[in-house]
């Protein structure tokens, strides 16, 4: 730059030097002009953010002028999208897997057979209770028994009145009366228990075969045929219609939201538009530490066309809205 050329030499007549001040001053000046080109052309070598250089006017040195800050934005209001139930299901008796009905990715309904477990010493069980339960000839017994009672205690009746037996005779009748009633209510009693004692053996059966809790999709199988079952889980099903999510809002927005409100979501997913959900629960407790408050909504998800685990955030601004997983 011009202005960093040398002046003209005041002193062009040799044997004359300048004086002592003045030659420092431009000595110090050349080295702190070299020791800053240095530094920039390290910087350069590596990469680093290159800086305006500082611009001399007229021997005096000024630093670069400044940028403004940048303006701050608005964070983003985050989202997770969940499954709304998510059970990791397993069998309450312990035994060797027999059949794995399912497998990943099914959809299954309630109720539904997943797995079975060997049941032969159960089954025989069953059976056995059934014919014990099934035999009726102590009760066809105690019934012809106190029919016959109540004939003999009749007919006893007649011949008092009719003066060929005495009352001894009479009563000797009305106790065997009783007695074939007694022994009818507990041939009764004792099928009942028989009853009972086969329900226990059925649901010892029914514990083998372990079923759906509710509708969802296997994501995860855990056990093989022939493996034994003891404390460990088998499949894990989730439920993806509706769909959960949880939405961190910060404490500043506490109270702008309440029970039934709707809300537009934007998944972090290629092509997805804003999905409505509405809001089912808003905690009433501010975790100190993120100072944040969880409001949790629910996502109609027909076909399970939107999947679970994805983030979103929310949309602040009106924006239209499709089903939940369409494309645009």
């Amino acid at each position: 730059m011009s202005s960093l050329q040398p002046a003209p030499n005041p002193w062009p007549r040799r044997g004359r030097v300048p004086p002592r001040g003045l030659g420092r001053v431009a000595c110090g000046l050349l080295l702190s002009l070299h020791g800053l080109g240095a530094s920039q052309a390290q910087e350069q070598a590596s990469g680093g953010p290159a800086k305006a250089p500082p611009t001399v006017i007229q021997g005096t040195l000024s630093s670069p002028a400044r940028s403004a800050p940048p303006r701050a934005v608005a964070p983003t209001v985050g989202c997770l999208i969940s499954p709304n139930r998510v059970a990791d299901i397993g069998s309450p008796v312990t035994g060797v897997i027999e059949e794995v009905a399912v497998d990943v990715g099914d959809t299954v309904r309630e109720g539904q057979r997943l797995v079975a477990l060997r049941n032969e010493v159960e089954s025989a069980g069953e059976r056995a209770a059934r014919a014990r339960w099934s035999i009726e000839a102590e009760v066809r017994a105690a019934e012809a028994s106190l029919e016959l009672a109540q004939q003999r205690h009749a007919r006893s009746r007649e011949l008092l009145e009719q003066g060929f037996i005495s009352p001894l005779a009479v009563e000797q009748s009305h106790t065997e009366l009783r007695l074939a009633e007694q022994k009818l209510v507990q041939s009764r009693s004792q099928r009942t228990v028989l009853a009972t004692d086969l329900e226990v053996v059925r649901a010892q059966v029914n514990q083998r075969v372990v079923r759906a809790p509710f509708a969802g999709t296997i994501v995860e199988r855990y056990r093989q045929p022939g493996e034994r079952v003891e404390d460990r889980p088998l499949l894990r099903l989730v439920s993806l219609d509706p769909l959960r999510v949880d939405l961190l809002v910060p404490a500043t927005r506490f109270g702008q939201y309440a029970a039934g409100d709707r809300m537009l979501l934007q998944p972090e997913l290629a092509g997805v538009k804003p999905v409505a959900a509405q809001v089912t629960h808003v905690d009433r407790v501010i975790d100190a530490a993120s100072n944040t408050f969880r409001v949790r909504l629910s996502l109609p998800n027909p076909q399970q066309r939107l999947p679970a685990g994805v983030r979103c955030s929310l949309v602040e601004s009106p924006a239209p809205t499709e089903p939940a997983g369409g494309r645009g």
